[in-house]
């Protein structure tokens, strides 16, 4: 019975992590399957681990899986492997690295009639983004119930509100950029924040679906600028879809060649340390390497409107 479970296991394993061919697993699983991932607290069936494995597969197309050892307990079990591929293909909304990427999981099954019938996994796909050092904020996306974090709208406030509220908050009004095979890309950004000054650190958060992300993701290092009082023209090309945003724009290289835009009330270069995916958006921590301060005023943004800092008025 335990070799003959433990062959099952690789030989179907292989199939479908392997070779893509996830109809292997109905021979090895229940038709009432349910897989419990222990990171995410999610369930899945047979259907969604499925999907779940040809979505890996079109990211890692060269994965392979070993299955390291099994422990049959009677009707439990525990599968220890491990998995190695190269991120050549977007996966979870993060572009392709072309870093290879080794990861390591359990998974304790309770087996009936020579199946397994229910799986709890110590690891989701998200750890595959991890062990290429992109990290999830899933603590901050989630709300703990019970020591399990899951999805909750229940106690949050309607979109209309929260709009409003970001509507409130005064901003500058910066361009982050960085260069696409020696070619500047760039995009308005109003999500930029100091994080501290010893080290001297800031960060950026960027919608994944810009056109500029994906150059930004590759990228090790990118420029903040920003923009004056003069600039206005500037926001209204770098806010738009232009396909080259560059070209009336004057801008010199940063240190490490990042696009510092001339005329700006302010512009640095800094290398990008971590980045954090946050569903829609990858915020940037990044250490700042070069600074250049001007004497001209800033723009100033609220509630999609544009203003002359030099005339506010002192509190």
């Amino acid at each position: 019975m335990q070799q003959t479970f433990e062959s099952a296991v690789a030989n179907v394993w292989q199939a479908a992590w392997d070779r893509g061919e996830v109809e292997a697993l109905e021979t090895l699983v229940s038709d009432d399957y349910l897989r419990v991932s222990k990171s995410s607290g999610k369930a899945a069936n047979l259907s969604q681990l499925q999907g779940e494995i040809l979505a890996i597969r079109e990211a890692f197309p060269d994965l392979v899986t070993t299955v390291d050892a099994v422990v049959v307990d009677g009707t439990s079990a525990a599968i220890f492997w491990t998995s190695t591929g190269t991120h050549t293909a977007p996966f979870m909304g993060v572009p392709a690295t072309g870093r290879q990427v080794q990861t390591r999981g359990s998974n304790f099954v309770t087996i009936e009639a020579g199946r397994i019938k229910q799986e709890t996994v110590t690891w989701d796909g998200s750890e595959l983004l991890q062990s290429l050092g992109i990290r999830h904020l899933g603590d901050a996306l989630g709300e703990a119930d019970g020591g399990v974090v899951v999805d909750s709208l229940s106690d949050e406030p309607d979109l209309e509100v929260m709009k409003g509220f970001n509507r409130q908050f005064v901003t500058g009004v910066t361009v982050v950029t960085t260069k696409e095979g020696g070619v500047p890309k760039g995009l308005a950004v109003n999500a930029y924040a100091s994080v501290s000054l010893e080290p001297p650190l800031v960060m950026v958060c960027i919608q994944k679906t810009s056109s500029t992300y994906p150059a930004l993701f590759a990228s090790t290092h990118l420029g903040i600028n920003i923009l004056s009082n003069e600039q206005k023209p500037t926001v209204s090309t770098f806010a738009s879809k232009s396909a080259d945003k560059f070209a009336e724009i004057d801008w010199h290289a940063g240190p490490h060649g990042s696009p510092l835009i001339d005329g700006s009330s302010a512009a640095l270069e800094a290398e990008i340390r971590e980045r954090f995916q946050a569903k829609t958006h990858t915020i940037f921590i990044c250490r700042v390497r070069h600074a250049e301060v001007s004497e001209t005023a800033p723009m100033v943004y609220q509630a999609g409107r544009f203003f002359d800092s030099e005339g506010l008025s002192q509190l």
